[in-house]
């Protein structure tokens, strides 16, 4: 059995390990942090006086009522979290293939943003721009059934119509996830020529055809319209395997005028996070989707990965990659954290 030997010494100059040696050592030479600022709460509303309904593919996400979501808020402000990004859970009676719903002045996702920007006004509020919760087939967009596509300019018209209406109601920032061909430059021009100059998008800018996405689809109701968790995209959300078109996509959107740009989802997707922040000064955001989350929990729930290490170190790993904010559900378990 080989001893150690107290005669041999390496001749180096350079010993990485000595900023390594203690805790306090490793904290002055930290290079990336992960903060409750850095971090964006997705929330899942749905209508009426109803107890919170647990989505069962999200272990610990549930959608909720109005005031239950306000309750939500106010606990993830009293956290240093910075925002929310809304998703509305419609009833189907509500759902139609064009749909109308979203145009609604008074529809579900409209009354929550003003109940959360009265009762937590400094709290940053998102909503998404996309016609798939409110859609009978689960599409982002209008479908086109001769073209067996989604209509884009069609498409487009709408999603400025209702980022106009969300910026009446209040919200800080509208969310364009539809990945359809110009609409980040007609969102600006409808909010400025409404008088919402100030009203901010973060492009979906780099979103791809994921098979991460099915838990949330079970949240936002789209699987069960449609039918399917797997609903096929690849006509208007980026190719996993290109690189390239995903930058071209990044470049777009800057130029139409976005103000944040993201690129999703995040864990399978470092290298284009790493990619995007070198080409652009603008803010970007990362979202790490139901499939990220719900593939730590049920790991976790196995005893299979330590849940608390896991969820840090993928957190800490997409900001590392150049994201300046990540959309993730796990954003108030890791704040609780940090303040217990």
């Amino acid at each position: 059995m080989a001893t150690m030997s107290e005669s041999y010494k390496l001749d180096l100059t350079r010993r990485p390990r000595r900023m390594r040696r203690t805790a306090s050592l490793r904290a002055l030479a930290c290079e990336t942090e992960v903060l409750p600022q850095h971090l964006i709460q997705p929330v899942f509303v749905i209508d009426g006086e109803c107890a919170p309904e647990p989505i069962g593919s999200m272990p610990g996400v549930s959608r909720l009522s109005i005031p239950d979501l306000i309750e939500e808020c106010r606990e993830l402000q009293a956290l240093g979290i910075s925002g929310v990004a809304l998703f509305p859970k419609l009833e189907d009676r509500l759902k139609s293939d064009d749909g109308r719903e979203a145009l609604n002045p008074d529809t579900l996702v409209l009354r929550a943003i003003r109940a959360i920007k009265t009762a937590v006004p400094e709290l940053t509020v998102i909503t998404d721009l996309a016609l798939d919760p409110y859609t009978v087939h689960g599409h982002d967009g209008l479908w086109d059934a001769g073209a067996q596509d989604l209509a884009n300019d069609a498409t487009v018209e709408v999603l400025a119509e209702m980022a106009v209406l969300a910026a009446e109601a209040g919200v800080d920032m509208v969310a364009p996830s539809d990945m359809m061909d110009g609409r980040v430059g007609a969102i600006r021009s409808a909010l400025d020529g409404n008088g919402f100059e100030k009203t901010a998008i973060m492009a979906y800018s780099a979103k791809f055809a994921s098979a991460f996405y099915g838990p949330f689809r079970d949240a936002v109701g789209s699987a069960s319209s449609a039918g399917t968790h797997h609903l096929d995209k690849r006509t208007y959300q980026l190719n996993p395997a290109n690189r390239r078109e995903a930058l071209v996509e990044v470049a777009l959107d800057e130029e139409e005028g976005a103000d944040v740009l993201m690129v999703k989802p995040a864990g399978p997707y470092l290298d284009i996070i790493r990619e995007v922040r070198e080409e652009t000064e603008l803010p970007l955001a990362a979202y790490q989707v139901s499939g990220e989350y719900a593939q730590i929990m049920a790991a976790a729930e196995r005893g299979w990965l330590d849940l608390e290490r896991c969820r840090d170190e993928s957190l800490l790993a997409i900001r590392r990659a150049g994201a300046d904010m990540i959309l993730t559900y796990f954003a108030k378990a890791y704040a609780e954290k940090l303040h217990s």
